[in-house]
């Protein structure tokens, strides 16, 4: 199968390598600068470093070029620049596309399939998500995702596909839930980072852990997704990993939070995108809307936006009242 992977960061690179050994994979790097470094260097070493390409892999810039002749498109740009890039896309392919991007779109608060239904006019899709590091698929270890889509039949053959090696694709049709999953996780990663940070130990982090996945499902059912995917590899294992990872952007984001350290200053740090700190926001938009108590994200965002200290706002979620589980 011809596919394109449009995105180069981290887990657009590590996608490419996974599938090159038994696909046809093109991967477009929009900074023509990155993709001269990249081919230079035969890796990516501003975002995923340590990592050769194959002989097989194609990199290419011009939008157009990469897309012909495809016949799966894998999106794994920010969810900020998801329906641009959408829209671009239907405009020169009718490929099927699957996005593995987390969030939702700032300022409107849409999940990314709500883009795709506006922008990819009846095109088939879905959403690849689950808990998976990128250095650790580039390295082919052992991973198992979730491809979720309205389509069914779409869903088991592209996840037959794109399954193999140490990548195992498990299919739903609960493409809410899923892409609530992915993107909440996050929010949920800065607070165990912070209270990591500040040496709360491990049962606080558990406790984090455990409530946050309340909150997400709440959110999602609130959302139209199933409350059992919130227990599956997109809810709890996508919350585990990225809580608990050392590999975790958004954990690590926490981390230095809670050691004072700006949020200016940190996401220069870390060069890539914490997609926590922008989905924060549009969590805590949407928990009002839907009237979903939410207080792990309110704590999370006054740390965030508002001035409150780290430790302030681990306070505040321990003297909240009292009430049943």
């Amino acid at each position: 199968m011809k596919i394109t992977v449009l995105g180069a960061g981290a887990w657009g690179t590590a996608l490419a390598l996974s599938q090159a050994a038994r696909h046809d994979v093109t991967l477009w790097v929009r900074n023509p600068k990155q993709l001269a470094e990249m081919a230079a260097e035969g890796a990516n070493r501003r975002y995923l470093p340590g990592f050769s390409f194959p002989p097989a892999l194609k990199l290419q810039s011009d939008f157009a070029a990469a897309l012909e002749g495809a016949e799966l498109v894998v999106s794994v740009v920010p969810t900020a620049g998801f329906r641009h890039t959408l829209r671009e896309l239907a405009a020169l392919s009718r490929a099927p596309v699957v996005w593995a991007s987390k969030g939702f779109e700032p300022g409107s608060t849409a999940l990314p399939h709500q883009v795709a239904q506006e922008e990819l006019d009846g095109i088939p899709c879905g959403v690849l998500s689950g808990p998976s590091f990128a250095q650790e698929v580039a390295k082919g270890l052992p991973t198992a995702l979730t491809l979720a889509s309205a389509d069914e039949a779409f869903a088991r053959e592209t996840a037959r596909q794109l399954h193999g090696g140490r990548l195992r694709i498990y299919t739903s049709n609960d493409v809410a839930g899923v892409e609530v999953g992915g993107a909440v996780k996050n929010v949920m990663a800065i607070a165990a980072g912070i209270s990591d940070g500040m040496g709360f130990g491990y049962n606080a982090r558990a406790a984090l852990v455990t409530r946050g996945l309340a909150e997400i499902a709440r959110l999602g059912v609130a959302l139209g997704g199933r409350m059992e995917t919130f227990m599956g590899l997109t809810g709890m294992g996508d919350l585990i990993l990225t809580c608990t990872g050392d590999l975790s952007r958004n954990r690590n984001v926490g981390l230095l939070l809670a050691r004072g350290k700006t949020l200016d200053a940190i996401l220069q740090e870390l060069g890539h995108v914490a997609e926590g700190v922008h989905t924060a926001r549009e969590v805590l938009a949407l928990s009002v809307c839907t009237g979903v108590d939410m207080p792990i994200t309110r704590a999370v965002c006054g740390v965030l936006f508002d001035g409150v200290s780290p430790g302030a706002a681990l306070k505040g979620l321990l003297n909240r009242e009292l009430k049943a589980e």
